[in-house]
């Protein structure tokens, strides 16, 4: 099998920001470069995608606010 197919989607990263956070590379505020690198970006993915979160962390970010999205991750550490 050939590794082509997935050529349309270089938005390949070295790890996304979800995992540095729980690795501990970056701090939880770095969320928002991340957020601001996507919307400059040419990436075909969600921002929720780019970030490597799942959906209940994007709702609970998105419904609640970044304390909520943190405490979701900080429990996965």
């Amino acid at each position: 099998m050939s590794g082509t197919c997935r050529k349309d989607k270089q938005y390949i990263m070295e790890k996304k920001f979800k995992e540095k956070y729980l690795a501990g590379e970056v701090e939880f505020e770095e969320i928002d470069d991340y957020s601001q690198d996507w919307g400059f970006s040419d990436e075909p993915v969600t921002l929720r995608e780019y970030l490597g979160l799942n959906a209940e962390e994007e709702d609970a970010w998105v419904s609640i606010g970044d304390e909520a999205l943190k405490e979701l991750l900080d429990r996965q550490k």
